[in-house]
């Protein structure tokens, strides 16, 4: 077997493992993990792949793995060594390639789409003044600008106040964005409304992709879709530099990476624990509720049920 093609370490860290509907968590299980994650570069040389490959020596005290973004067609050849597993998540990790150039990134996207960035920009401009204020953030002197000024934005998101996973303000955090930037490994923007900082989006390199790591927008100016407004000028700066070959909208799905992607891999996260009592009923308790989360989300697309939801929420 060869070594994983992932971004791993033997190193073991204490993972909450989350009972969540939507963006709400109702219940978490600790356990000792090895996180195995999968770059978009090694996704997509390893996407075609079915052989085995090997996973990182397990220590004693770990619980066990839990590997991210893996390849859907590697599943298969998963060697667990004897762990108990589950599939904890099924996506497609989408992806913008970045070399294909802005003209055929605009083409490949929708026709609403199109007119749709064209009048959420237009009103976005007209609320601050007929123009756009989009500020950029590319190296370690800016980003110590940057960084309070998106804290400010990212303490007001749903990411922090509901995912726990707004733009990080601890020390160890803080310095390793400085470091990123110091490498020319991180780029940043902001968006202002009348001279407030609204939306922030900070991006840090892996290999040749550039990852879509923190991300919010102030709840206040929703109308005005400033997140959208914000990626798309983003990606234009992209375009126009050609540092990058993709830019990787990471693990899990949603309609804005749908709408901006020009690409896709279907993946798993998969937990693989000791075969303990305790861990037997982790696993099984996990099961049983992705289980009933997933067979709720097709209950949910019924006609009849979707038109009660409908009702509800009006």
């Amino acid at each position: 077997m060869t070594a994983p093609p992932a971004t791993a370490d033997n190193s073991v860290r204490r993972l909450a493992l989350k009972f969540q509907i939507g963006a709400r968590t109702l219940a978490t299980i600790s356990r000792r993990l090895v996180r195995v994650p999968f770059s978009l570069d090694a996704v997509l040389a390893s996407s075609a792949g079915t052989a085995p490959f090997a996973l990182p020596a397990l220590p004693d005290e770990a619980d066990g793995y839990l590997v991210t973004s893996l390849p859907e067609t590697m599943l298969a050849g998963l060697d667990g060594n004897g762990l108990i597993a589950v599939v904890r998540q099924r996506y497609v990790r989408y992806h913008v390639d970045l070399a294909a150039g802005e003209a055929a990134w605009l083409a490949g996207l929708s026709g609403s789409a199109r007119s749709g960035i064209k009048r959420k920009a237009k009103k976005l401009a007209a609320a601050n003044g007929r123009a756009l204020d989009i500020r950029r953030y590319h190296d370690s002197a800016a980003f110590a600008v940057f960084h309070p000024l998106a804290r400010a934005v990212s303490a007001a998101t749903y990411q922090e106040k509901l995912l726990g996973s707004g733009l990080p303000d601890d020390a160890a955090s803080v310095r390793d964005l400085e470091s990123l930037a110091d490498a020319d490994r991180l780029r940043a923007w902001l968006l202002f409304v009348e001279g407030a900082p609204v939306a922030y989006l900070c991006c840090t390199a892996e290999g040749e992709s550039l990852r879509y790591d923190h991300v919010g927008h102030d709840p206040a100016h929703n109308y005005l879709s400033p997140g959208a407004v914000l990626q798309v000028e983003a990606m234009r700066d992209l375009f126009a530099e050609a540092r990058f070959a993709r830019f990787d909208f990471t693990e899990g799905e949603g309609q804005h990476k749908r709408q901006f992607s020009t690409a896709g891999t279907a993946c798993v996260d998969v937990l693989m624990l000791r075969p303990t009592l305790a861990n037997r009923a982790t696993l099984a308790a996990l099961r049983g509720f992705d289980g009933a989360m997933a067979s709720a989300k097709r209950a949910a697309t019924h006609p009849a049920l979707a038109r009660l939801a409908r009702k509800i929420r009006r």
